[in-house]
């Protein structure tokens, strides 16, 4: 249960955020879904806010992280800070010890406010200068054994909201691994230099993924492992490939034409043609 002392200072945070919101919330990524119209009252719409940011405040451990979509909710919908305390202290009792059912309860929730509002699920926190906006972390060098812990837990120690990805590639399964927890978590993605091979599926992973125009994507064969070097296991690996981008929104013939180039070349994807797929959502000058 929330601490009275802890209540009071996730409403100073809550309260912060909202202030914050009037500048800050405009530049999150919008939803591309059109705006359902709801037949839930106030009182039901509390809740599915409440959840959202309990997800958020679970996963990172950090009273000052919500999710962009609920600051959008207490400003349609009028709700306080601590009204929406109130609810979340609530809706943690009642998952105490089910953490599954509080995240999938939590995604469904952030996934329907996003519809409600126009805004995209994302992390959200101020960040040193209180200013809404992505806190970025970069990530530089080869994808290897480990890379996803470790970025994983430079984002939990930095409280980073964006990940700027540079690398030549390496690990697939790193890279799908570290990509889906920032597809769950709500963070961002960006490219402003290098993102090659397994790189591309760590971009994938961003609720939003932006590109510098000088930026350099490229794909290729993944070298399959050695128990699935058969035909057979190659076209399972091609397959995994294309699903995965499916999974992220992102048009599977990305993976169909990385699967066409040798392992030892690169095609380059132009920025058009990353946004075309919806491997990009945006294109950055300066990050």
């Amino acid at each position: 249960m929330i601490s009275a002392m802890g209540d009071r200072i996730l409403v100073v945070c809550l309260t912060s955020l909202l202030a914050l919101a009037g500048c800050g919330i405009d530049r999150l990524p919008r939803s591309t879904e059109p705006a359902p119209v709801t037949t839930l009252d106030r009182d039901a719409l509390l809740s599915v806010a409440a959840s959202c940011h309990s997800l958020r405040v679970s996963e990172t451990r950090d009273r000052s992280a919500t999710d962009a979509t609920v600051i959008a909710a207490m400003r349609k919908y009028r709700f306080s800070a601590q009204e929406l305390v109130n609810r979340s202290d609530a809706w943690l009792r009642a998952f105490r010890s089910q953490e599954l059912a509080l995240a999938a309860d939590g995604r469904e929730s952030c996934s329907r406010l996003s519809a409600l509002t126009g805004v995209a699920p994302a992390l959200v926190r101020p960040d040193r200068s209180q200013d809404l906006d992505v806190t970025w972390m970069r990530v530089s060098g080869e994808i290897v054994d480990g890379y996803a812990d470790r970025v994983i837990r430079e984002i939990r120690k930095r409280g980073a909201t964006g990940v700027i990805v540079d690398s030549n590639g390496g690990s697939v399964y790193e890279a799908r691994r570290l990509g889906r927890y920032l597809r769950a978590n709500g963070l961002i993605t960006a490219v402003d230099k290098l993102c090659l091979s397994a790189c591309v599926d760590v971009l994938a992973g961003g609720v939003a993924r932006y590109v510098a125009p000088e930026a350099k994507l490229g794909i290729h064969q993944s070298r399959v492992p050695k128990w699935e070097s058969s035909h057979e296991g190659g076209q399972a690996y091609v397959a995994e490939a294309a699903l995965y981008l499916r999974e992220m929104g992102i048009d599977d013939s990305v993976a169909l034409v990385a699967a066409a180039i040798p392992h030892d070349r690169i095609f380059l994807i132009s920025t058009e043609n990353a946004l075309e797929t919806r491997l990009a959502t945006g294109i950055v000058r300066a990050l």
